[in-house]
């Protein structure tokens, strides 16, 4: 079920969207997946981290703030390169406070979130059958309590993670086309 919000992009502007939500959601495999059919470049969040804040999701303590800041800064300049570039692009990131998208939006006014949730049942049972990642399942019940959904003032729409993430593609493209109407 798809739950569109007010759109503010325009079919000019290059095409960027951030595949956002808790951890175990699935943004990784959406993202890539939305990025291949849009013919976008693709940037994992994950890659934008310094070591310490690796070290500290990987010991079980949540990142705070102060941590968040210059990964979130550097996310943003990741999409306002590719708008400058005229390439538009998608980029996971859990995005999960209001203030952190605020800064994403600094960088990229025209950045489309795209809010992967899904119920907690569903999310922890995905990430206790995650392997090879730093994030701990430990740390779902702080990611929750931090998240702030999208209002009606975000430029986005909220997905929910039950179909396929073939299906949650196809979602996402019908819900972009009024945003970017040369989608394929």
């Amino acid at each position: 079920m798809a739950l569109s919000v007010e759109n503010h992009g325009t079919p000019e502007t290059p095409l960027t969207v951030v595949v956002m939500g808790v951890s175990g959601v699935g943004k990784t495999t959406v993202a890539r997946l939305l990025a291949d059919r849009l013919d976008l470049p693709y940037a994992e969040a994950d890659d934008f981290h310094p070591p310490a804040n690796i070290a500290r999701m990987s010991a079980g303590i949540p990142l705070d703030d102060e941590d968040r800041a210059p990964w979130l800064r550097a996310l943003g300049g990741w999409l306002r390169e590719r708008t400058e570039a005229g390439t538009g692009g998608v980029v996971t990131c859990s995005a999960l406070k209001h203030r952190y998208r605020d800064t994403l939006r600094a960088a990229c006014p025209g950045a489309f979130f795209l809010h992967l949730s899904g119920g907690t049942e569903l999310v922890e049972d995905r990430l206790a059958h995650r392997t090879g990642h730093f994030m701990p399942p430990s740390l779902l019940a702080s990611q929750y309590a931090a998240l702030e959904p999208l209002g009606a003032d975000e430029h986005g729409a909220v997905l929910d993670v039950g179909p396929s993430p073939e299906e949650l593609v196809e979602l996402a493209v019908a819900l972009l086309r009024p945003v970017n109407g040369d989608l394929a």
